[in-house]
């Protein structure tokens, strides 16, 4: 039985099992699945960024390749209007406050948003809800490992 090229090529909508890392451009990783199981998605149902999609659409079963994808196909820009300034008093008080602690605030529907301390003035904290990897350029590794037809 011989399998048609469709099947082993990615393509929108193809289930797709793949060994992928992340990486920044002064080599600190971010996240890897080589050392463990392949994640597993559907090309097209939002598991992965549509900037990262683009990419891997078209690489065949058994392939692996790295590309660098820039900020704009990645996590973005950084937006100004993502840094909050809030009071002090609005932390609860034996919270440690210092740069660069991830805190989580719970938005109007309850939803976790994630946020970052970028700066701490007087009474004032500067929480930078911007995503971590916004403004990075990202090394995306990755290797097909199985392509089959989604259902």
């Amino acid at each position: 039985m011989s399998t048609s090229t469709s099947m082993t090529t990615v393509s929108e909508n193809s289930e797709v099992k793949l060994h992928f890392a992340l990486k920044l451009e002064d080599d600190q990783m971010v996240d890897s699945t080589f050392d463990g199981d392949p994640a597993q998605c559907v090309i097209g149902d939002g598991s992965l960024l549509p900037g990262f999609e683009a990419y891997v659409i078209g690489m065949t079963q058994g392939q692996r390749q790295q590309f660098h994808i820039p900020p704009e196909e990645a996590f973005g820009q950084p937006n100004p209007q993502n840094i909050q300034d809030m009071k002090r008093a609005d932390f609860p008080v034996d919270m440690p406050i210092a740069p660069g602690l991830m805190v989580s605030f719970s938005d109007a529907q309850n939803a976790e948003l994630p946020g970052t301390i970028a700066k701490v003035e007087g009474d004032w904290v500067s929480v930078d809800f911007n995503h971590p990897l916004a403004g990075k350029t990202i090394i995306f590794d990755v290797e097909i490992v199985e392509v089959m037809n989604a259902n």
